[in-house]
């Protein structure tokens, strides 16, 4: 895929309408590049000028604060922030709520003033001003589809309703899980969890989740973050549902589905 960075827009003068902040899952994990490149491929059909920072971006520095170093996260902070007040940055799409919240919530007391997104709202808002056009029929209509609510996404921002209007987009039927919107239970990965083993107990949490992601009789469960999408999809497989149930993110679902 060709994609411009923000480097080659200011040579050339110009400003993209967003800058879409990819992330370390995005960039480096196999399964979240397949949800980079679905996402990038909806901005592309939808005629969106877009760029990413490529080697300019660097982690945001989410992880290094949830797991206790606040000396680090604010090292790499500072850089981002200089790179993006650089470039005269105003607006932020990125496919991963870790780094949504963190550049929306805990960068602006360091300096960094933006308007971020999460990509399910920016795609809810896509579809809604029809720059998004659905296939009649397309590959979700009539499949049940349950949502897990990632805790950075729900609880953390409250932003519950632009995934399910994503999903209602597919013609698909939503099943909820009993522990959904603000009762969600977290996949297990959040506040560093991702980086280290767990402590002892009955069962990983992820195990818990994708039992209860099953119990819906769905055929997909969707996600819109790639910690989400790697302990849910473990949690499948442990539930040995793996053939049957897929684990997509929304973005991936929309591209399918685009005209």
């Amino acid at each position: 895929m060709q994609i411009k960075t923000m480097a080659e827009y200011f040579a050339n003068g110009e400003t993209p309408e967003v800058l879409f902040w990819i992330g370390c899952a995005g960039s480096f994990d196999q399964r979240a590049q397949k949800i980079t490149r679905a996402f990038a491929a909806i901005l592309d059909k939808a005629g969106i000028p877009f760029a990413i920072l490529g080697k300019e971006e660097t982690c945001t520095g989410d992880p290094a604060r949830r797991a206790g170093n606040e000396f680090l996260f604010q090292m790499m902070a500072y850089n981002n922030i200089q790179v993006l007040n650089n470039y005269g940055v105003k607006k932020i799409v990125t496919a991963c709520p870790h780094c949504f919240n963190t550049i929306k919530n805990e960068y602006p007391q360091l300096g960094g003033e933006y308007e971020v997104l999460h990509h399910a709202t920016y795609l809810q808002q896509l579809i809604d001003n029809g720059r998004i056009k659905m296939k009649e029929g397309g590959a979700f209509k009539g499949k049940k589809i349950t949502y897990h609510d990632s805790c950075y996404l729900g609880r953390a921002n409250g932003i519950y309703e632009a995934p399910r209007q994503v999903l209602e987009a597919l013609d698909a039927e939503l099943v909820e899980m009993k522990r959904c919107r603000s009762k969600g239970l977290c996949c297990g990965a959040g506040g560093a969890q991702m980086f280290k083993e767990e402590e002892k107990g009955s069962t990983r949490v992820n195990f818990a989740r994708g039992h209860e992601a099953v119990a819906t009789g769905a055929s997909v469960i969707a996600a819109n973050c790639p910690f989400c999408m790697t302990m849910l999809t473990d949690g499948v497989k442990e539930a040995g549902k793996e053939e049957e149930v897929k684990v997509l993110d929304i973005a991936e679902m929309i591209e399918q589905n685009m005209q």
